[in-house]
């Protein structure tokens, strides 16, 4: 389904971009994984590389292209944020709110800037971004209750305007035949509070809460000519969440 394509993965280190990346190489493409958290070079297909840092992220985009002479896709499912990702709207600061702004969309421009040049110049290429059911969506904070997890006001401004960043990416760069499609997990389940865990799970109605297993081969069909009249589409991947 991959073969002979060269795919850039930020984040896939991540609890979902593990899992996209292993999809990505048992389909039979070269991926480039892009983390801060990794020491490695292009002969491990990893490089560090902070994707909220602009020069950063326009010398790895580099290397990758001038070491496979192309880019066939990008997937971005990295998630920067700071450590008080969380609170209720009335306990978000300012800078808060700001920081993570730059860090998670702002990342999101720079990727997809530097790598489009590269599939520009191909005319062809394909874009994977990654939003979320609060993208589409609005809260329920019901599935918080007993609990201390309280979802960053952000993360949906954020999310929000991935998806529709998404859209005009693949208005805008159509002409060139390069897609760009978004994915929309639900909840994915990461030990959090079994409290929580219920209660989403009483919602969604498949019962429970995703497995990263579960997106990872939707990135993969995005990227690959399986999909080739496909972009400017959000795909959600929910147990049909957003269909009630």
């Amino acid at each position: 389904m991959l073969h002979n394509k060269v795919i850039v993965v930020a984040g896939g280190c991540g609890l979902i971009g593990k899992a996209v990346v292993k999809n990505i190489r048992s389909k039979g493409g070269s991926c480039i994984n892009f983390d801060a958290a990794v020491e490695g070079n292009l002969d491990d297909c990893l490089l560090k590389c902070d994707i909220s840092n602009y020069d950063s992220v326009k010398q790895s985009i580099g290397e990758v292209a001038a070491r496979f002479g192309k880019i066939d896709g990008l997937v971005n499912c990295a998630y920067p944020r700071t450590k008080d990702f969380s609170g209720g709207f009335d306990e978000i600061s300012v800078e808060s709110w700001t920081k993570n702004v730059d860090l998670q969309l702002n990342s999101v421009f720079y990727t997809c800037l530097e790598a489009l040049k590269i599939m520009k110049k191909q005319k062809a290429g394909s874009v994977v971004n990654f939003g979320s059911i609060y993208g589409v969506v609005g809260n329920d904070f019901n599935i918080y209750d007993n609990t201390d997890m309280r979802p960053h006001a952000a993360y949906t401004a954020i999310k929000g305007g991935v998806i529709n960043f998404t859209r005009y990416l693949a208005s805008y760069f159509g002409k060139f035949c390069i897609r760009a499609n978004c994915v929309s997990p639900g909840g994915v389940f990461d030990n959090q509070n079994p409290i929580f865990v219920e209660q989403y799970s009483k919602k969604c109605p498949l019962g429970r809460m995703a497995k990263p297993e579960e997106i990872a081969p939707v990135v993969s069909f995005l990227l690959s000519d399986e999909a080739s009249y496909i972009t400017g589409h959000n795909l959600m991947v929910d147990g049909g969440w957003c269909a009630v």
